[in-house]
């Protein structure tokens, strides 16, 4: 039915809508990291723009800047440097980062001279590259259509060739850590990983942006184990059990002195809880449900397809073997399959086959202060099947 309020996109709209499409799309295909922001009209005539959490995020994962460590009024307000992108020029600015004094000091941001780069409403892509900010107009650009030696083609070529040094650097590193088996340092699912972090001097954290300059780390034992992809908790608002605690206390079991539901979700039948996975297509919804056929919890596809991309844009999967030494696991690093930009679109048909699964991992410890912690829920995948949501992933020995 004709909704008689919603207002008709009229052509040239639509047109820059594709136009902004084909962008985003160019942007990814060639295996850039971006964000976008859009200025409004209030804000291109207060000269002020909202540092959203997607270009926060960003900021963070390229090391470019932490608001969360800024503190706020314009004695803590920071200065660097930015560059607007056309198809024929690259022209030089400066950005502002602050957070101000009003209010709980909401992050900002402003670029000198935007109103001469954007209009209200135009769709702007951030791409931070050697400690500063390129900004793309994907309003009006056309990537697919650049000339081969424009300042905009020659930044995409240094970017590129940049990212590339990257995973070049890390694969050597590991080469050299691999030389001798690496010691754990804790036990279970992710000790791989954790020694082989340590052993690369990362800093522990739980943030959830990739672990190396861009690219993630993943380690397995063997070929068998079943790889993290990401973690991600159902969309709360919209599922019946409102927190992980709730879907503890409906399906978890007791063991020892804690309560737990350790558990593997899949669309193939359902597990020992009673729980398993459905894909609604009509409404992209993945929906776990329990042996009555009550729904459990729910993730919307959209959700789950940018978490993908936040967390896959660029990954190292190491194969490593395991052995153990006066009760001390040892793993020795065979070899690394790098993967870039999945193919989102495999995400939910790779869930719905079963190829793609999902861990709960809840306890409540017991005594005298119990707490609920959620290690995850952990979407997880086979190595051998990383080709499948990958486009041409390649595999280096790390003994050469």
């Amino acid at each position: 039915m004709l909704n008689l309020h919603m207002p008709m996109l009229t052509d040239l709209q639509l047109e820059i809508q594709e136009k902004i499409d084909t962008n985003k799309a160019s942007l990814v295909a060639i295996g850039i990291e971006y964000s976008m922001f859009e200025p409004t009209i209030t804000g291109l005539k207060k000269a002020i723009l909202d540092a959203t959490r997607p270009v926060r995020s960003l900021f963070e994962a390229e090391n470019f800047h932490f608001f969360d460590k800024q503190g706020q009024g314009d004695e803590h307000k920071e200065i660097k440097q930015a560059h607007f992108v056309t198809a024929n020029s690259i022209s030089s600015t400066k950005v502002s980062l602050y957070r101000p004094k009003t209010k709980k000091g909401d992050p900002r941001m402003w670029f000198r001279n935007l109103k001469g780069f954007a209009q209200p409403s135009d769709k702007i892509a951030i791409v931070v590259f050697d400690d500063a900010l390129y900004l793309f107009n994907l309003s009006n650009i056309e990537l697919d259509n650049l000339d081969a030696d424009s300042p905009a083609t020659e930044f995409i070529t240094k970017y590129i060739q940049s990212k590339n040094n990257i995973a070049d650097e890390l694969l050597q590193k590991l080469k050299e850590i691999a030389r001798s088996p690496i010691k754990s340092i804790i036990v279970g699912d992710t000790a791989v990983g954790m020694a082989i972090e340590f052993a690369l001097k990362i800093p522990a954290n739980s943030s959830k942006q990739p672990d190396y300059k861009g690219i993630e780390l993943k380690g397995g034992r063997g070929r068998k184990n079943r790889s993290n992809l990401f973690a991600q908790v159902a969309e709360w608002a919209i599922s019946p059990c409102k927190s992980s605690a709730d879907i503890l206390d409906k399906y978890g079991y007791q063991r020892g002195d804690d309560f737990k539901l350790y558990c593997t979700i899949s669309t193939r039948k359902m597990n020992s809880q009673g729980l398993q996975f459905f894909y609604d297509e009509s409404s992209d919804q993945l929906i776990e449900k329990d042996r009555d056929s009550k729904t459990v919890a729910i993730w919307s596809g959209k959700v789950l397809r940018e978490r993908l991309i936040e967390k896959h844009a660029e990954t190292f999967w190491i194969q490593a073997k395991s052995t153990t030494i006066d009760d001390v696991e040892y793993f020795d690093l065979i070899s690394v399959t790098h993967t870039k930009r999945p193919l989102v679109s495999q995400l939910l048909p790779m869930i719905q086959s079963g190829l793609i699964t999902m861990d709960h991992l809840i306890k409540r410890k017991g005594g005298s202060k119990p707490r609920v912690s959620e290690k995850g829920p952990l979407f997880k995948i086979n190595k051998k099947d990383l080709s499948f949501l990958f486009p041409e992933p390649k595999t280096y020995s790390l003994k050469d």
